[in-house]
């Protein structure tokens, strides 16, 4: 299991923690944020295939931000996903 924490820009969290096993994503943190909600997108996400975790939450966006917490997760698994 490789450990990953990326840095995020124009969202709450300062930063979001996971896994990649196997091609699958674990462990999932968003550090900051809305609790509700982060912890919600960690525990739907256990488990899942990391490239669809990709293919459904890049490109979600939070108010005008043109970016969210589910699609700095996906950027961040993405970036993993092509080391």
């Amino acid at each position: 299991m490789k450990d990953y924490t990326i840095p995020t820009q124009n969202i709450c969290p300062r930063s979001i923690s996971f896994s990649l096993e196997d091609g699958k994503i674990y462990n999932i943190k968003f550090h900051g944020g809305c609790p509700g909600n982060t912890k919600a997108i960690a525990k739907l996400l256990e488990g899942t295939d990391a490239q669809r975790v990709v293919d459904i939450l890049k490109g979600n966006e939070c108010g005008n931000k043109g970016t969210s917490c589910a699609d700095q997760l996906a950027r961040g698994v993405e970036k993993a996903l092509a080391e």
